[in-house]
């Protein structure tokens, strides 16, 4: 058994690559960043930063050429790709994270694509893409204190 599963929490690096193939479906490209801290030996702080080459395929895509741009944080599960191609007789490697789960972390504001951004509250329709469900079910008499 082998398992193939990434899961990143960053922001987006550049805005976004929508590409509509013939047959109508669509590909989204982009780079998402996540970035590490930590403090070295002589005490100064050190952030290193990864960046991913993301992909995304169909309603995915949709979602993000309407609600995604350049540092937009998100959550995004998928699996780890590798491809190769020849170019100026070298063989040029390639490594993509291709996603199929997203979520959107930053505030309900800042998701509003710019032509809807002047629209009235109750026009504009907030994606729902796989957010997990929480209940609350913390009652104030069940507290350990």
């Amino acid at each position: 058994m082998s398992v193939n599963k990434v899961i990143l929490i960053g922001n987006v690096g550049k805005d976004p690559e929508i590409r509509h193939l013939d047959s109508g479906v669509a590909v989204a490209n982009f780079t998402l960043a996540t970035s590490e801290s930590y403090n070295a030996k002589n005490g100064e702080r050190v952030t290193n930063t990864e960046w991913h080459n993301i992909v995304m395929w169909r309603g995915l895509a949709d979602v993000v050429e309407k609600y995604v741009k350049k540092g937009s944080k998100l959550y995004i599960e998928g699996k780890i790709t590798s491809r190769q191609y020849e170019k100026d007789g070298q063989t040029k490697y390639f490594t993509e994270i291709v996603a199929n789960n997203m979520v959107m972390l930053d505030s309900k504001g800042s998701q509003k694509p710019p032509e809807e951004a002047n629209k009235p509250e109750s026009t504009v329709s907030e994606p729902v893409v796989n957010k997990p469900e929480v209940e609350d079910t913390a009652v104030e008499d069940d507290l350990p204190f």
